[in-house]
């Protein structure tokens, strides 16, 4: 059994009827629950229909960076009261994009800062409830937005569990995670026959210390590139994973699943 611990079951990208279809088929592939998380303000009342359409769906609710500037100045707050909902599961998609260019309007500088203010209010929100937050941070290059979201953690790391979803770095990067409590996680992407960074990352760090993702509709992996991605591939990302650690399935899989339990309190 496993778990898609980040995909985005309300996405544009997907009609009503599909995400039935789609639900349906990650069952048969094992893939027994789906974590669909909220980007913005738009998906936030359909990510929590979606968690009480299907036993096997729950919900992330958050602000994802990129959406920073269509959301309201009292965004979080709004947010808050959704968050009692039972099957709220965690804060996100949160964390920190330097890598798309700011929006009409936006200096550089602004934007980033209150992509900076958003975050540390979604950890604070996330410290409030008793919730852990999912995180996003990409760079053009270097790794600012890495550092500037550690160093926000770093103000929570007490009270708040984060994952650095879709994780393209090193182990060293991946261990300042570590040090403060908190967990990555693999999607599609891993897969690649160009992504031999990753690849080395997920063989190289402890069982426990990372979880399986598809980030669908996004980064579909092989052998399936060239679809549209949807929960059912945590099949293949498991394969992957498994046979670069030369481990069987289901050492992986009960790896993965005890993390998820834990980081998403289920």
């Amino acid at each position: 059994m496993f778990t898609d611990t980040h995909c985005h079951l309300a996405s544009h990208r997907y009609t009503p009827s599909e995400v039935a279809e789609i639900v349906t088929r990650s069952l048969d592939a094992g893939v027994k629950r789906q974590i669909t998380l909220a980007t913005g303000m738009d998906d936030l009342q359909s990510s929590l229909h979606l968690a009480e359409s299907y036993d096997s769906v729950y919900a992330c609710l958050g602000i994802h960076p990129c959406d920073v500037t269509h959301a309201p100045d009292d965004a979080i707050t709004q947010i808050e009261p959704m968050l009692q909902h039972p099957k709220v599961v965690a804060i996100g998609e949160s964390g920190l994009d330097y890598y798309h260019p700011a929006p009409e309007g936006w200096s550089e500088a602004d934007y980033h800062q209150r992509q900076r203010d958003f975050l540390t209010q979604q950890f604070a929100l996330a410290a409030e409830q008793n919730l852990n937050i999912c995180l996003h941070t990409r760079d053009q290059s270097g790794s600012a937005s890495f550092d500037d979201c550690i160093k926000i953690y770093k103000q929570y790391a007490s009270q708040v569990k984060a994952v650095f979803h879709c994780f393209p770095g090193s182990p060293e990067q991946a261990q300042t995670i570590f040090d403060l409590g908190g967990l990555v996680s693999f999607t599609g992407n891993v897969t690649f026959k160009s992504a031999k960074q990753i690849q080395a990352t997920a063989n190289a760090l402890p069982l426990g210390s990372f979880m399986l993702e598809t980030d669908a509709p996004y980064l579909t992996p092989e052998p399936h590139r060239g679809t549209k991605n949807e929960p059912m591939h945590v099949a293949s990302i498991a394969a992957c994973i498994a046979a670069l650690r030369g481990i069987s399935l289901d050492e992986l899989a009960h790896a993965t699943e005890s993390t998820a339990n834990a980081f998403y309190k289920l």
